[in-house]
């Protein structure tokens, strides 16, 4: 499904359109220009918007592991593959504010909160409601991602005073059921109305090297800039093929490929946080400085993202100083 929007472009408080009109053969034209011409001008729109040397820190951390009822074919904590992981049960408060404190003295300025749910419960929302309420008093700004909502819970969540809610397409609609057939595309889409409805910042980008070809990349990202609001924050992850799941033995995507994806997220998305997410690992020093080029400015801090192994956050560190780049204080992440 493509998003049907009257509004083709939003002017912002600086006078910049930003569009939601964009068709996939104008973005394939994007991926098909020259590299240098194509960092080039995203790196232009991103120093238009954003300090080109400064990153925002978020750290991950799964309140609630494994037995998910969901198909996704990437997710070790689905319960359809046998991937070696205990289900575990949702994290006690105390255990949550401690890692919160430990994510904001390492220089994250945000925490989010990812629990293996297809629907949190309102019972269990009430309990995500009070980790939320005791990270906040830690300073942090706060996300969660719980899987589908309804329009009730996305206004429980903003009353409760959550800052972002992070809910991934994925992928393009047409490449989507070869990924998960547990839920639709538009099952995604109603729930981003929902937290758009309730003034709710969105979180929401999508997995590459799912075995989709050029084209599906370029249609997640008309997906994404086509919602009636760009997403606040765009994280785009590389898979992380996890023995067990469907998508444990396919071929790596090309590391220029993926620099080409960020670029053309920065262009379409100017004023959006573009997230390095998942897949991080795998990721050379040179490759990640070419993404931060090319728009990115944002990554997750920890060893863990949910249940997949991250760098370190000294490793991130040493590459920083390397590269001049500070990290956004929460000061400014709030006046942004």
């Amino acid at each position: 499904m493509t998003i049907s929007n009257p509004h083709t472009q939003t002017i912002t408080k600086d006078n910049t359109a930003l569009r939601h009109d964009w068709s996939s053969p104008e973005v394939l034209r994007l991926f098909n220009l020259p590299f240098n011409d194509l960092l080039f001008r995203a790196h232009s729109i991103h120093r238009q918007q954003f300090d080109p040397n400064q990153v925002q820190i978020s750290t991950l951390l799964s309140i609630k592991t494994g037995a998910c009822p969901e198909d996704c074919k990437y997710c070790p904590q689905s319960v359809h593959y046998d991937t070696g992981l205990e289900r575990e049960k949702l994290l006690p408060v105390e255990d949550v504010v401690a890692a919160a404190n430990a994510a904001r003295e390492t220089g994250a300025t945000r925490f989010c909160m990812g629990a293996a749910w297809r629907q949190p419960s309102d019972r269990n929302l009430e309990k995500v409601i009070k980790l939320i309420s005791a990270v906040r008093e830690t300073g942090m700004e706060t996300c969660v991602t719980l899987g589908m909502l309804s329009d009730s819970q996305a206004l429980r969540l903003k009353e409760a005073g959550l800052d972002y809610y992070n809910h991934n397409l994925d992928t393009s609609p047409e490449f989507y059921s070869e990924v998960v057939k547990s839920r639709t595309y538009d099952d995604r889409l109603d729930t981003l109305k929902n937290v758009r409805d309730a003034g709710l910042n969105v979180c929401c980008g999508g997995i590459v090297g799912m075995g989709e070809s050029r084209t599906d990349r370029a249609g997640l990202l008309v997906e994404l800039a086509n919602l009636p609001i760009h997403p606040q924050s765009v994280p785009i992850n590389q898979l992380i093929r996890v023995a067990g799941t469907p998508m444990e033995s396919l071929e790596d995507l090309d590391e220029l490929e993926f620099v080409r994806t960020i670029a053309i997220t920065r262009i379409m998305m100017p004023h959006s946080v573009v997230r390095l997410s998942a897949g991080r690992t795998e990721m050379s020093d040179s490759r990640q400085t070419l993404c931060f080029f090319a728009g990115a400015n944002s990554i997750f801090y920890g060893e863990k993202l949910l249940t997949a192994d991250n760098p370190e956050a000294h490793s991130d560190k040493v590459l920083f100083e390397k590269l001049g780049i500070n990290r956004k204080n929460a000061a400014a992440e709030s006046a942004a």
